[in-house]
This record gives C-alpha cells, sequence and structure tokens, in this order.
C-alpha cells in the first residue's frame, strides 16, 4: 500500500507500508492494504507506519486523510519526523500554552491555546517514543 504524507510546504513521505496508525477526529485509525474508502479530518497526533520490518513516526497537526485500498494520502497542516522535532521548543510551546490556560485572562484565546498545547504534546509524545 502507498503512503503520501504532505503539508503545504513539502513532501515528507511517500513511500511503501504495511500498515499505518493516524490520529483521526474520532480517535485513532489503523490501515492495512485493501482498506475500506474513507475520508477523516485528522486530529493531533502521532502518525506510525510500519515498512519493511522499521517502524517510522510523524508528528502532525490537522488536515485530512483519504483512505483507498491501495493508497493512503495525508494533507497535514503542519508534519515533522520525529528527528526534525526541536523538543525544547516543543517543551517551551507546552509551557506556555499551560501557562495562559491557568491565568484566566480575558484577552486569552482559549481555543487558540487548547490548539496549541496539543500540538506540543503530539510534538513531545512523538519525539520521546
Amino acid at each position: 500500500m502507498k503512503l503520501d504524507i504532505a503539508t503545504p510546504d513539502r513532501l515528507l513521505v511517500s513511500t511503501e507500508i504495511d500498515s499505518v496508525e493516524i490520529p483521526g477526529k474520532a480517535g485513532y485509525l489503523g490501515i492495512l492494504p485493501q482498506h475500506a474508502p474513507l475520508i477523516s479530518e485528522l486530529a493531533p497526533g502521532t502518525i506510525e507506519y510500519k515498512h519493511g520490518g522499521s517502524t517510522e513516526k510523524l508528528a502532525v497537526s490537522w488536515g485530512y486523510v483519504e483512505v483507498l485500498p491501495q493508497q493512503v494520502s495525508v494533507l497535514a497542516e503542519t508534519a515533522e519526523k520525529a528527528a526534525e522535532i526541536d523538543v525544547p521548543r516543543a517543551e517551551a510551546a507546552k509551557k506556555r500554552a499551560e501557562e495562559r490556560i491557568r491565568s484566566g485572562a480575558k484577552d486569552v484565546d482559549l481555543e487558540r491555546c487548547m490548539a496549541s498545547l496539543e500540538r506540543a504534546v503530539a510534538r513531545l509524545q512523538t519525539a520521546k517514543s
């Protein structure tokens, strides 16, 4: 089965795979060859795919996935391979988002802060797994 993962800036992955696990809006989706067609919104999380006995991971945030029997296409707002993630930067972003949420200030955009927190947590989980 073919997997393509792209962002507006670049194509990160274009390879043959054995299986893939994708963070969908309603939960993680396990995809094997000959999967029924579907389209889902992505949630922040880790894409994990297996090919040739190895496992690769990427952090993604928001976008869409299209599944066909022999093709999985992921269009993500952001995506980073585990080795590319700047852990200190992700930890700082997580801390900033948590502090802004806790502050309860009227000028805080809570929805934006929660999105930043989810993205930072997904990046950290991917980098540390």
